[in-house]
C-alpha cells in the first residue's frame, strides 16, 4: 500500500477482520452502533476501540519520528513534513472526538489515550484544543483519564491565550522557565492534587534532557 507524508494512505486499507477503513484511515462505526449519549467505552465495540488505539499510537509514534529528524536535521523539507504531519493528525483526531468523544484510557487504553495528548497538545488549532481541553476536563472528573493530562492541556491553552498557568507544566524554551505561573503561593498543592511531582523535580528533570 502506498503512503504519502503523513501516512496519508492511498488506496482502500482493510481492518484485520477484513472490514473496508473510510478514506480518512479511520476505523468506520459498525452498522446499528447505538449514538445515545454517554461513555463512550460503554457505546462501542471493543475491535473498534482496539482499531482506535492502534490508529492513534501510529500516528504519534510518526510526529515523534520527525520531531527527532528535525532536532537533528531540520531542513525545510523536514520541517514542512512535521507539520504536515501535525496537521493531519489533528484533523484525524478531530474525527474521533466527533464520532466517540475524547479518547479517555477507559475508551483506548492509556498509551494510546497519552498518544491522542500528544497530538492535541501540537495541533495548529486553538479552538480545537480549548474544546478537547473541556472534554478531558469532564472525563478527568469522571475517572476515566489521569490529571496530569487535563494539566497539561489546561496549562497549553492558557499559555496559547496569554494568560497565566495552572500548573506550571508550561516552560519558556527561550528562557528554560516555566511561563507566568497562577498563584504560585499554592502551585504544589495544585499540581499534587492533579498527580504531578513538585515543580523543582520537574525541571531537573528537563535540563537532564536538554
Amino acid at each position: 500500500m502506498k503512503r504519502l507524508p503523513g501516512h496519508l494512505t492511498v488506496g482502500t486499507p482493510t481492518e484485520p477482520d477484513g472490514a473496508p477503513v473510510p478514506r480518512d484511515g479511520l476505523p468506520a462505526e459498525p452498522d446499528g452502533a447505538p449514538e445515545e449519549p454517554g461513555p463512550a467505552s460503554a457505546r462501542i465495540l471493543p475491535a473498534l476501540a482496539a482499531a482506535l488505539a492502534r490508529e492513534l499510537s501510529r500516528r504519534a509514534d510518526e510526529e515523534r519520528h520527525l520531531m527527532r529528524q528535525a532536532r537533528t536535521n531540520p531542513t525545510p523539507q523536514v520541517r514542512r513534513a512535521l507539520a504536515e504531519c501535525r496537521r493531519t493528525n489533528a484533523d484525524a483526531l478531530g474525527t474521533i472526538v466527533r464520532r466517540h468523544g475524547w479518547p479517555a484510557a477507559d475508551l483506548v487504553g492509556a498509551p494510546a489515550s497519552t498518544a491522542a495528548l500528544m497530538i492535541l497538545l501540537h495541533a495548529p488549532d486553538l479552538d480545537f484544543q480549548l474544546r478537547c481541553r473541556d472534554l478531558i476536563a469532564q472525563a478527568t472528573a469522571d475517572g476515566r483519564c489521569p490529571g496530569p493530562h487535563h494539566a497539561y492541556i489546561a496549562d497549553h491553552c492558557a499559555v496559547e491565550l496569554g494568560q497565566p498557568q495552572f500548573y506550571g507544566t508550561r516552560v519558556d524554551p527561550a528562557t528554560f522557565r516555566p511561563y507566568p505561573i497562577r498563584r504560585p503561593e499554592t502551585l504544589e498543592e495544585r499540581r499534587r492534587d492533579v498527580g504531578l511531582g513538585p515543580l523543582d523535580e520537574q525541571m531537573r528533570t528537563l535540563r537532564r534532557g536538554a
